[in-house]
């Protein structure tokens, strides 16, 4: 076993620092004993050359005001330009604290209240709260699913885009909850769809870098440079590299025009200063954390065979494959639970605090979205639990 798997196989006290997984906002009171699998983030610390450089910025001592490294832009595009064939011309790049701040900033930018922004739900709950809270008109083409397998709606997706307060596409890529890796075809009629009926797309691929055996991701602007001149792309390490806490985002913006408002409204937010950790974090990621994220690739891939191993032995649920996120949206409709009592017997009966199906969109109920990233032995256990529960309902 090597130094980065005797890592991840060891359990830590997330409740030794306020972690939000494990916090009761969400576990709720009584929350304790709860397997915490509904916040996605992993249960693993940081690669060794991440908590370095951190502890190197910290023995520096100033924590003055700070511009942006210059070698965060060129970590960030050598990064996109190996590991997506994605180029990326520094200039292109703006900062931004998170992907959803990109979201907002986008929303409030390109769009005005009551145009019409597509989502494809079952989808990331916070889509829909960004398009509420700036007070535009939620469309929803929701996927197809067919023989275990999510799908986009292109014929549904054409129609929406037609309408004449359709402004913007959300689209997640990779997908979360569903695990889909979007293929360059389906990206393909996304984008001929979207250009012709003059949509923005907005590509949320923040899991980008989490893709399971068998399977890419595609940047959605790397389809050529019609699709790139229709697309605000948001990036992050934050999740490929467990660094939430201590990280920002990058929105891609090849247009010129469109770049130089999204920095108007950037500024006029005041969301464009910089956290010194955050800089040297995702510096060291982009530099030389890969070999650390091909060990925890490696790790959830196994994890993944448990799950999907013990799934298959249990009746009343099925595992929707995932082909990237460490996420699994786990389909309990066989049960014939409501959806509030399908979230009691996980809490009650499975000790399981997972993300309710609904909350994705009235598409998920039934399901639940599981995060698999944690050491093997606990969730060995998390099944352990849930094989007991379905035994004692049945």
């Amino acid at each position: 076993m090597d130094d980065f798997e005797r890592e991840f196989d060891e359990v830590i006290d997330r409740r030794a620092v306020p972690a939000l997984k494990w916090h009761r906002a969400v576990l709720g009171e009584g929350g304790e004993k709860l397997f915490a699998a509904g916040v996605a983030d992993m249960d693993f610390r940081a690669a060794p050359v991440i908590r370095q450089a951190l502890q190197a910025r910290l023995a520096h001592g100033v924590f003055g005001y700070e511009a942006w490294p210059d070698a965060l832009v060129e970590a960030l595009t050598g990064w996109l330009a190996a590991r997506h064939g994605w180029q990326v011309a520094p200039e292109q790049v703006l900062r931004a604290p998170n992907v959803l701040n990109i979201l907002s900033i986008v929303a409030a930018t390109f769009t005005a209240p009551g145009d019409g922004i597509i989502i494809q739900p079952p989808v990331f709950f916070d889509f829909a709260d960004v398009i509420r809270e700036n007070r535009r008109e939620i469309l929803t083409n929701p996927l197809l699913f067919e023989n275990g397998r999510y799908r986009p709606d292109l014929a549904g997706l054409e129609r929406l885009a037609a309408r004449k307060e359709a402004r913007m596409l959300f689209l997640c890529n990779p997908h979360n909850p569903v695990g889909r890796a979007w293929s360059r075809e389906e990206l393909g009629e996304i984008d001929r769809i979207c250009r012709a009926h003059g949509v923005l797309v907005v590509a949320d691929e923040i899991h980008a870098d989490i893709t399971l055996a068998g399977h890419v991701h595609t940047p959605f602007a790397s389809l050529g440079p019609g699709a790139a001149a229709n697309c605000i792309s948001a990036v992050s390490p934050a999740k490929a590299f467990n660094i939430a806490a201590c990280c920002q985002a990058f929105a891609i913006i090849p247009d010129a025009a469109r770049r130089q408002r999204y920095q108007a409204e950037s500024s006029r937010m005041n969301a464009n200063k910089n956290n010194a950790f955050s800089s040297a974090a995702m510096v060291a990621a982009y530099r030389e954390g890969a070999p650390w994220l091909a060990a925890v690739r490696a790790y959830l891939g196994q994890n993944l065979v448990l799950l999907r191993t013990r799934i298959a032995a249990m009746e009343g649920v099925e595992l929707v494959e995932p082909e990237a996120t460490f996420l699994a949206w786990l389909d309990f409709r066989a049960l014939g639970l409501t959806p509030e009592a399908l979230t009691a017997f996980l809490r009650r009966e499975a000790g399981w605090a997972v993300t309710r199906g609904e909350a994705f969109g009235p598409e998920g109920a039934g399901f639940a979205r599981f995060n698999f990233a944690c050491p093997r032995s606990r969730l060995e256990a998390a099944l352990e639990r849930l094989q007991a529960a379905l035994n004692a309902g049945g």
